[in-house]
């Protein structure tokens, strides 16, 4: 392996190998809670609020997203995307998704 592979590969194996950790702390949830809900912002925005015809899901309550997330898992809801999203999260995992978002709310200011 040349040089630049080797050092690539071994920083490779570090962030799995951190991301593989147990999270035993709040500070640990919320950074891994920001890091699982970089998926979601794609479509539905940083803040959860979507600037396309994607659903925004901010200002939703945490219990309204995760039950939603359960559902599309399920396939309880129709989707024709987000069930494909969700079938990779666990329980815990979308506990954190639905909490991250679930805590923003930027209604827009009237002028």
């Amino acid at each position: 392996m040349r040089g630049s592979t080797v050092i690539t590969f071994v920083a490779a194996m570090g962030v799995l190998g951190i991301m593989l950790l147990p999270q035993t702390t709040t500070a640990d949830e919320l950074s891994r809670a920001s890091m699982l809900s970089y998926t979601c912002a794609g479509c539905h925005g940083t803040d959860g609020a979507s600037p396309g015809s994607i659903p925004s899901i901010a200002c939703k309550s945490a219990e309204t997203i995760e039950k939603a997330l359960k559902e599309y898992r399920s396939g309880k809801r129709f989707s024709t995307v987000m069930g494909r999203h969700v079938k990779g999260y666990t329980d815990q995992e979308i506990q954190l998704i639905a909490g991250f978002f679930g805590t923003y709310c930027n209604k827009p200011t009237k002028n």
